[in-house]
């Protein structure tokens, strides 16, 4: 029997600790995301069962499709490579270490081909960088200052750019020039509360909508461009991750959640954090653009 909850309910009983990165795979018609203290990349299948689990020599901090099979991974000490055969690693470019205690973050891939991916510091100092890997291997800082690199997404027509930096408890928009990879002129389209919860990972749908998820705040909102909350779905849950949309027609939304940072009391009144959630027909996604490297 699925456990439901309102326009929520639960696709798997994961029991992550820190449940990340979704990203639908099209062809395979599965999810992949990450449990990232334990070192795992998950796929789930629309059987309702997981289909492989593979392991990582360290921290991942967000992964994505590649065109060629496999994915591409923002691990710890940067940039690997993880084979169709689901087992072979290869690193494929490591992360500058401007300072010690910098790790990978959350990441996706820009229709161009090339995988965003920012990282952040173990003492939240400003000091991580938003990087932009080319399919050629060449590494470039698109954002430094950053605190804590999380949820990024581009508009349907491809001319803005939405980028978390969870400390700042905001999502702000960029202007976007393709053709030379740049982002311009900052502004903020969502301010959240800090009573809310802080904004995590996100995804925009084919409307231009954003799905933002809220840690420690039970919920996945949807804002309009204009920054205008329009919906808000509440989740069993408090620490809520990422999201991203998939099925056979990109309507479901998938949300990942984690079980850290809650407390041996929070976890007995939470028995489902760090499962994997599912908000049927609730809006259409874009097809997840792929690493072309």
């Amino acid at each position: 029997m699925v456990a439901k909850f309102g326009g929520v309910e639960l696709a798997f009983d994961a029991r992550a600790e820190l449940g990340e990165g979704p990203v639908w795979d099209p062809v395979e018609q599965q999810l992949v995301w990450i449990d990232a203290p334990r070192r795992t990349v998950h796929w789930f299948g629309l059987q309702g069962v997981e289909t492989a689990i593979a392991e990582v020599p360290n921290t991942p901090g967000s992964v994505a499709l590649r065109r060629s099979g496999g994915l591409v991974m923002a691990l710890e000490d940067g940039f690997w490579l993880l084979e169709p055969d689901l087992r072979t690693l290869l690193q494929r470019t490591p992360l500058p270490m401007t300072r010690p205690g910098i790790r990978m973050n959350d990441g996706k891939c820009h229709a161009d081909g090339s995988f965003w991916a920012g990282s952040v510091s173990a003492d939240l100092s400003p000091t991580g960088v938003l990087w932009r890997l080319a399919s050629d291997g060449q590494l470039g800082a698109v954002l430094a200052g950053v605190r804590l690199s999380n949820g990024m997404g581009w508009s349907p027509d491809g001319k803005i750019f939405y980028f978390i930096d969870s400390p700042l408890f905001r999502v702000d928009a960029f202007d976007y020039e393709p053709a030379m990879a740049r982002i311009s002129g900052r502004r903020t389209v969502v301010e959240v509360p800090r009573s809310d919860g802080m904004p995590d990972g996100m995804t925009v749908d084919a409307e231009g909508y954003i799905w933002l998820a809220l840690w420690g705040g039970s919920a996945v909102r949807r804002y309009a461009p204009d920054g205008r909350l329009d919906q808000s779905l509440p989740l069993p849950v408090s620490n809520v991750t990422s999201c991203a949309f998939g099925g056979r027609d990109l309507t479901d939304l998938y949300v990942t959640t984690a079980s850290d940072g809650l407390s041996h009391g929070e976890l007995l009144k939470q028995p489902l954090a760090g499962g994997l959630f599912v908000c049927r027909g609730v809006g259409t996604g874009m097809p997840s653009p792929a690493f072309d490297g």
